[in-house]
């Protein structure tokens, strides 16, 4: 039987109770920090049915709250709803912190206990070590970190995936696993470091030229490894692994180990010292090395505090990889290309059949199209069924499968019609998905995942008439997309110093968006790569030649629409002068922007100019991979201006 959130809640609390504990915090990773997680370990979305990528649930024996930020609002609203949660903003004035809130409420309930629980293989060790100081200093609490009661009631709870690990071709990656492991060597060497764990799903799959399907739209698998001076041992499930990846392996320098036993190996680990970066190796595994000379006679391992060097190699592309983008791009752009023009088209056939009303009495068509109907009608069959943001998706996920080397989406489509479109992070289900009419907007972010590379693009589409603030809104988010692409820097600036770039137009009518502008993006790997990225908040990491990121600004106005444009960019050489080397981006994603919203007297002559380059160039790459039909329509589509 599926229990409700709040039956959960009543089963939890029971075991809070016998553990003598006033609350239980539910983070959103796994044993291994990522953003996305396998199933087994999706603990918060089971207690409080909330399943966004970022949250913390938090339960005391008599309230509960989760934590999200801007990206959830509008959708952690709708899917607390009937349950005991509380919806905390982040980031807004007067939101609590975790450690107020449990001392605000476990006093009003006058709780008897004093201590909180968190798994310590699902929290990272500097995230524990944050919680005890401000449990001590709120209200006295102290932590316990060896419990997961989630084993005790979640009865029917998924298990470890099992899904087999197949080899990355260095067609693809550029850099085989034995070069890899011998530049993070001397990048540990420099940390004054003889070895590490690594624990990011993520770089262990770059660094080891392996990809795996354990966690949904991330081609990864769940593993650790552990490097010395001298070896170099994977922990995964021997299941896992077929003959000819353990000799691929073996060949590569690399041993295998079951998963389950980490904790002994870092116990048998031989070596003075070891890196361990405090914000991915969790806590339990953290405290196994710093407790290591307690719990036997062996000496003690020094912990090296410090990020992992693995995160800053693997987001400066080699030249394979880079050429991998670029094709990965082209393959996505034709699609996006077949799919925009069959949107259009499919919309405007229902116009005409009488299934939809236009109020204006004329389809107005996105992308700027002056070409009458007559002239398609012969190459436009009749749309099945209704078109509603589900089967739009679906659509653009079976063009994209046409196309060689896909491997699947990169993340789940977001395809926000009117004012679904200003939730942030909106994904249609069944109870929420609408049609689409032939009026206002929509906001479609997606992205695939192709063998020699991943994409991410979000294009908002007039799909008729709209009203003088949606066209005001859209230009203003247009303006900070090329104000970014405009920009060049100095070699080593932060994202942060950029970020500025896409927000300032906005800022001066008094608009803002709360979510980042722009972040990484991984070869045949997760969408989201750091730690660069362009953000409001102080993010030191620099930007340096061969990083990709996103340019992605938004505005979202709730109950009535959204509005964001994204491309992904390569980080590339400007020039050099005295003053040292300067920087620029180059935009890989080949895909036309709708220019029908446009304000054209709000754009400067060199935004004009930037969007008019841009469509030259896409219509130049992708039109030999057309038909003649698509090749007309991706002309008009990418005309310039008038």
């Amino acid at each position: 039987m599926n229990k409700t959130v709040n039956e959960r809640l009543a089963d939890l609390r029971e075991v809070m109770r016998r553990e003598r504990l006033a609350a239980f915090i539910f983070p959103s990773t796994d044993p291994h920090q990522g953003e996305y997680t396998p199933d087994h370990w999706k603990g918060r979305e089971f207690i409080s049915g909330f399943n966004g990528s970022a949250g913390t649930a938090v339960v005391t024996l008599h309230s509960a709250a989760l934590w999200t930020d801007s990206r959830y609002f509008l959708a952690a609203e709708q899917q607390l709803r009937c349950t005991e949660f509380q919806l905390m903003k982040l980031k807004l004035e007067g939101t609590p912190t975790i450690p107020q809130w449990i001392n605000a409420q476990c006093t009003l309930a006058n709780s008897p206990f004093t201590e909180v629980g968190i798994d310590g293989w699902c929290s990272s060790a500097n995230s524990v070590n944050a919680l005890i100081r401000d449990l001590r200093q709120e209200g006295g609490f102290t932590l316990r970190t060896n419990l997961d009661p989630l084993a005790h009631i979640w009865l029917d709870r998924p298990s470890i995936p099992t899904n087999p690990v197949e080899v990355y071709p260095m067609a693809y990656a550029g850099e085989s696993a034995h070069e890899k492991i011998g530049r993070i060597r001397q990048a540990l060497r420099e940390q004054h470091a003889d070895g590490m764990l690594v624990s990011a799903l993520d770089d262990i799959a770059w660094t080891l030229n392996l990809r795996g399907t354990d966690v949904h739209c991330n081609p990864v698998f769940v593993a650790y490894l552990l490097l010395s001076s001298t070896a170099a041992t994977l922990y995964v499930n021997p299941a896992k692994l077929s003959p000819d990846v353990v000799s691929y392996l073996r060949a590569e320098g690399v041993s295998v180990d079951d998963y389950s036993h980490v904790k002994q190996g870092l116990d048998d680990y031989f070596e003075y010292n070891i890196l361990l970066d405090p914000d991915e190796v969790n806590y339990t595994l953290y405290h196994q090395v710093k407790s290591k000379s307690q719990r036997s006679t062996a000496a003690a391992t020094a912990i090296v505090e410090a990020e992992s060097p693995i995160k800053r190699m693997k987001t400066v592309k080699n030249a394979t990889e880079i050429a991998g983008f670029k094709s990965a791009m082209l393959k996505d752009g034709i699609a996006l290309v077949k799919f925009l023009k069959w949107l259009e088209e499919s919309l405007e056939y229902r116009v005409e059949s009488g299934e939809l009303r236009e109020e204006s009495g004329e389809f107005l068509r996105p992308f700027g199209s002056k070409r009458p109907s007559a002239e398609r009608a012969t190459a436009m069959p009749s749309p099945g069924g209704e078109m509603t943001e589900i089967s739009i998706s679906e659509k653009l996920r079976e063009l994209r499968a046409e196309q060689p080397l896909f491997r699947g989406i990169s993340f789940d489509t977001i395809a926000g019609y009117g004012e679904h479109g200003a939730i942030v992070h909106y994904e249609a289900t069944p109870e929420t998905d609408i049609p689409l009419a032939p009026r206002g907007l929509l906001l479609l972010d997606s992205g695939a995942q192709y063998l020699d590379g991943t994409t991410d693009v979000t294009r908002t589409i007039a799909l008729g008439p709209l009203t003088d603030e949606e066209k005001r809104v859209y230009t203003l988010v247009l303006k900070g997309h090329i104000q970014i692409e405009l920009c060049k820097f100095p070699s080593g600036s932060s994202g942060t110093q950029i970020d500025i770039l896409a927000r300032k137009d906005m800022w001066r009518e008094g608009l803002n968006y709360l979510h980042g502008t722009g972040h990484g993006v991984g070869t045949y790997l997760c969408v989201h790569e750091g730690p660069h990225q362009f953000r409001m908040e102080w993010k030191p990491a620099p930007l340096v030649a061969g990083m990709t990121i996103t340019d992605e600004p938004g505005i979202y106005l709730p109950g009535r629409f959204g509005c964001r444009t994204e491309n992904t960019l390569l980080i590339i050489p400007y020039k050099e002068t005295e003053f040292g080397r300067f920087l620029q981006f180059e935009p890989l994603t080949l895909c036309p922007i709708d220019k029908t919203p446009i304000i054209t007297s709000m754009l400067t002559n060199e935004e004009r100019q930037w969007l008019d380059d841009y469509h030259q160039m896409v219509y130049e790459r992708l039109s030999p991979h057309l038909n003649a039909d698509e090749a007309a329509w991706l002309s008009e589509a990418t005309a310039p201006l008038e």
